[in-house]
């Protein structure tokens, strides 16, 4: 692993205070062996929930990163072993290839009114009490012994994490490293089917990799997309011997004063629930309203009563959406614990885990009765389909999110979902190598 920059640590110099990002040999598609770069690439592991997603995913080429991600086979174990033959196998057909020399990789997203670049890199594992890094959601253990599992057995980040960060005024930072490279050749370029153009350089010179080293060495970052992913990482490297590979782990960093990223909400789909049973339990807790519709229509009176004082949320799967707002204080104050900050607790997503899942419709957080979808439409689908009730959430604002994480504060596990989150398949670090 290089790490070019950084010192023993002795004297305390900023870049042993703040982000290590160190330069790998990046594990990349080689593109005369598959159909196209686009029909390769994936969503992030946890965005891919439906079947017909997976299904399309896997049949749009048959090399694509899904194989990997999100390999199909009876048993967990098996799984994790396929992924691990797919990805020697890969490897030894020239499906993937190594870039010759360790570098960071400068990543450009383009669509949909948004343009934001970062950096991709190894970075150095840090305890969350050092806050280096900040995680801003609680997170679920069954998940990350799959995701673990899965790491040991391939031996490979497979995906980049999201982080975003907080850059400065540098002139020769970080910025201005990635304003130079952009108007290079990048290795690649390819349009994926959401409609976003993704362009990807390398940065290897020395002098550039000192600059982005020192700049970064006085920033921290937010854990935006990955909160079970870095928790793996932080698992996988108690395991192993030190100093070694696995003290690294493949993340972006955008640095959002630069490029605001985009916050959406998750919601909730709860398989068990009807929504009439979901309504009669209710009592007096929240003022109710049914709308009848259109989606877009409800999501807006959705928006508006969130902008108000309260909490908001909107229940679909009859056919129907049925807004509820005005909480009856006296509940929130019986049911919310009052041991976090008030930010924390007026949060959406604590209301609903607190007060509605645990007091009223008594839910069982596990995945056999709940899920977590990140697309509205889905969501709605999902409930109509099997007869469950689907929670749609407003997102959150990044600067609570922020706030919180400061505070050494996690909220609910998948309150937010930050992108536009990096595609999968553009660049693969193997432990081997690195």
């Amino acid at each position: 692993m290089s790490t070019p920059g950084h010192g023993n640590g002795a004297n305390g110099s900023p870049a042993e205070r703040g982000l290590r990002l160190a330069p790998f040999r990046g594990l990349r598609y080689v593109p005369e062996r598959v159909g196209s770069l686009a029909s390769v690439t994936s969503p992030p592991y946890d965005v891919v929930v439906r079947p017909d997603g997976l299904r399309h995913l896997e049949t749009a080429d048959p090399h694509n990163i899904v194989r990997l991600i999100l390999p199909q086979a009876a048993t967990a174990a098996d799984r994790h072993r396929q992924a691990a033959e797919t990805l020697r196998r890969w490897q030894e057909e020239r499906i993937l290839a190594a870039d010759p020399e360790p570098a960071l990789y400068v990543y450009e997203q383009s669509g949909d009114g948004i343009l934001q670049r970062g950096l991709i890199g190894a970075l150095h594992l840090t305890p969350r009490e050092e806050g280096v890094v900040l995680p801003h959601e609680d997170v679920m253990p069954h998940i990350i012994e799959d995701r673990a599992a899965l790491m040991r057995d391939t031996g490979a980040n497979l995906e980049p994490l999201l982080f975003s960060y907080r850059g400065g005024d540098d002139e020769e930072g970080a910025a201005a490293v990635i304003e130079r490279v952009i108007r290079t050749e990048p290795l690649l370029s390819t349009a994926t089917d959401d409609g976003y153009a993704h362009r990807l350089w390398s940065i290897t010179d020395p002098d550039d990799l000192a600059l982005i080293d020192h700049d970064l060495g006085r920033r921290h970052a937010l854990i935006a997309d990955g909160h079970h992913r870095w928790a793996t990482y932080l698992r996988l490297r108690a395991e192993q011997p030190a100093p070694g590979p696995w003290d690294f782990g493949l993340v972006l960093l955008v640095d959002t004063a630069r490029y605001p990223l985009r916050v959406r909400a998750i919601h909730r789909l709860l398989h068990r629930l009807p929504v009439q049973d979901a309504l009669a339990a209710l009592g007096g807790a929240f003022r109710v309203r049914t709308l009848e519709g259109p989606l877009p229509n409800a999501l807006e009176a959705l928006a508006e009563a969130a902008s108000g004082p309260g909490n908001a949320f909107l229940l679909a799967g009859d056919g129907r959406f049925h807004l509820l707002d005005r909480p009856d204080p006296l509940l929130l104050d019986r049911t919310v614990p009052a041991d976090r900050p008030q930010a924390w607790r007026e949060l959406d997503a604590t209301v609903l885990h607190s007060v509605l899942l645990e007091n009223i419709w008594r839910v069982p957080d596990d995945p056999e009765h709940i899920g977590y979808i990140h697309e509205t439409a889905a969501a709605v689908k999902q409930a109509e389909r099997h007869g469950g009730t689907a929670v749609l959430m407003h997102p959150v604002r990044e600067d609570v999110v922020r706030e919180l994480a400061e505070q050494g504060v996690t909220m609910p596990r998948k309150s937010t979902s930050f992108g536009p989150k990096p595609a999968t398949g553009l660049v693969l670090r193997s432990l081997a190598l690195n």
